[in-house]
């Protein structure tokens, strides 16, 4: 048979609505999704027989494909998947994971009405900021503090506020970029200042911040680099003493801080990370960082510090242009509450948990997960593999956490094939190929089934 008989014996868009079973379909998802879904595999055979030549596919097999197709195309753009990739707070994968009583808290919001702006006690207007201020002054132990919708724009607001048209004094080692290329002088920028740089990328002096300062000075800017280290030959003034030079002329001493800690990791074998608490104690009038980060809750960026700049930051209109949600702000507070007990917030908020887990621990899940995987794909050679996994999300820099991976190898994929696989998963599995070898790192991983392969 030639191309053109082949192609009339392919079905009418027509014919194929009338077959019952897609009518069905027509009822659950609607007819003309239901005729899309026809006409593009239509088009798809026809480009199969136009390139391979052969016949179209039988008749009692379109609903089936025609149904296969409508599903695919009715699943969520974001899809849950199981990250065991060996980054704990994975930016591309959503970073921090929220502690069952934050996700609770903001599904609750999402689905009634709340006192998002309304003061229950006068029966008026009130301020959304009220319902996380105060536990932000007891977890933080500032005097103040705001919420917006990330650090970014914490950043921003608090320039903006601050020293819009003045100067901002930063030393060059700490002009950082962060993901997907935003850096730290294009934000100064927006926010309407002018960026005065001072020392060098590893050596910065209290002299040079001295000598910076001029009648055009508006705020003095350190910025934590959490996501990079500057090792060797360095020098920086200590937190003490540059507050005491800002507050010494009159200008505020503002840290970002990015990452959020709130509690010391060193005791997990962790490096030191400066804590929200520690740099306000050390002086700083204003100290911004992320929800998302080791804070382990929602995006937003949290600002706090003293009452009288923080007034002046709460008074800009822009801060409206850059809010929170009823659901970050819910989910905000819950995770907040947990720190109030520092050894719960450990074993409730995911990400906190996930990075001071024992190796013992991630080594019996991980043997638990290699059985499942062995009995789902027998063919496959599954080992386990010591491995090292990292914080993720610009926090701890080139910190080697141990953990454990399954390796996999597969006689007929190659590592990149399998990757694509897991991916392609009805939930898909994120692992990583390093060193010719895909592994599923398991430090992330509480239940081991969830690495079962489901297609």
């Amino acid at each position: 048979m030639n191309i053109p008989d082949l192609l009339r014996t392919l079905p009418s868009v027509d014919r194929l609505l009338h077959l019952p079973a897609v009518s069905a379909l027509a009822g659950t998802h609607g007819r003309e999704r239901v005729t899309a879904a026809i006409r593009s595999l239509i088009a798809d055979e026809r480009q199969r027989i136009l390139h391979e030549g052969s016949g179209a596919i039988a008749e009692d097999r379109w609903p089936a494909m025609i149904a296969e197709r409508l599903e695919r195309e009715a699943r969520p753009a974001l899809r849950r998947v199981v990250n065991c990739s060996g980054v704990i707070a994975h930016t591309n994968l959503g970073r921090a994971l929220l502690a069952p009583e934050a996700a609770r808290a903001a599904m609750e919001a999402g689905a009634a009405n709340v006192n998002l702006e309304y003061d229950l006690t006068l029966g008026e207007r009130g301020d959304r900021d009220a319902l996380v201020e105060a536990l932000l002054e007891r977890v933080t132990g500032a005097p103040a503090a705001t919420v917006v919708n990330n650090n970014a724009a914490a950043v921003l607001l608090a320039l903006n506020s601050l020293a819009e048209g003045r100067e901002v004094i930063v030393s060059r080692g700490e002009l950082i970029e962060i993901g997907g290329s935003f850096r730290l002088p294009e934000i100064m920028a927006k926010s309407g200042c002018a960026l005065r740089e001072v020392g060098t990328t590893n050596r910065t002096h209290l002299v040079d911040y001295e000598r910076a300062i001029n009648e055009r000075t508006g705020l003095i800017l350190r910025a934590h680099t959490s996501n990079y280290r500057v090792i060797g030959f360095t020098a920086a003034p200590e937190p003490r003493e540059l507050a005491a030079l800002a507050r010494a002329r009159g200008l505020p001493l503002a840290v970002d801080l990015g990452s959020g800690t709130l509690i010391d990791l060193r005791p997990f074998g962790l490096p030191r990370e400066p804590t929200v608490q520690e740099t306000l104690a050390e002086g700083a009038d204003v100290v911004t960082f992320s929800g998302d980060k080791l804070l382990g809750g929602p995006q937003a960026g949290v600002i706090v510090g003293s009452a009288p700049w923080l007034a002046k930051i709460k008074k800009n209109h822009l801060r409206r242009a850059l809010r929170t949600d009823k659901m970050t702000l819910a989910a905000l507070e819950a995770t907040l509450r947990l720190y109030e007990n520092p050894e719960a917030a450990i074993r409730a908020i995911p990400t906190l948990r996930h990075l001071t887990r024992p190796v013992g621990e991630i080594r019996e899940v991980a043997q638990r997960a290699a059985a499942i995987l062995r009995e789902a794909m027998p063919e496959a050679d599954i080992t386990l593999l010591d491995d090292v996994a990292r914080a993720g999300a610009g926090s701890l820099p080139e910190v080697d956490i141990p953990s454990v991976s399954v390796a996999i190898k597969s006689p007929a994929l190659s590592p990149g094939g399998l990757a694509a696989w897991f991916r392609g998963l009805q939930t898909p599995i994120i692992g990583r190929v390093e060193n010719d070898l895909f592994r599923l790192d398991m430090r992330c991983v509480d239940d081991p089934e969830s690495v079962r392969p489901r297609t």
